[in-house]
């Protein structure tokens, strides 16, 4: 993290962390995210423990993380494909006015 960065005190989970980093106001929003996911997961489950909260909270996270990422490759693919056939028509179509400008000229 930045050496620069400022502190911010954020609670998660009823408990009180300092965080530094650039932003706080992203750092807060980040806590609160968290915070947020393992109450949601203690709501759910029989357990007290909270570090198995924190695990099972982790699980959720790294899955809607993956879900998205796995999302926004097949966008990423699906993009490229069509840029790359665009690309292809685009150099035929040149082509063939090049070489009907040629016959006409």
């Amino acid at each position: 993290m930045a050496e620069n960065s400022d502190s911010v005190r954020v609670e998660i989970y009823d408990e009180s962390y300092h965080l530094r980093g650039s932003d706080p106001t992203y750092i807060q929003r980040l806590a609160e995210l968290v915070d947020a996911k393992m109450r949601a997961v203690a709501q759910h489950t029989s357990t007290v423990d909270s570090v198995h909260v924190a695990v099972l909270a982790a699980l959720n996270i790294a899955d809607e993380y993956c879900q998205l990422k796995q999302k926004h490759e097949g966008i990423e693919h699906d993009l490229t494909s069509r840029a790359s056939h665009l690309g292809r028509a685009l150099d035929r179509a040149l082509s063939e006015a090049l070489t009907e400008g040629r016959r006409i000229g």
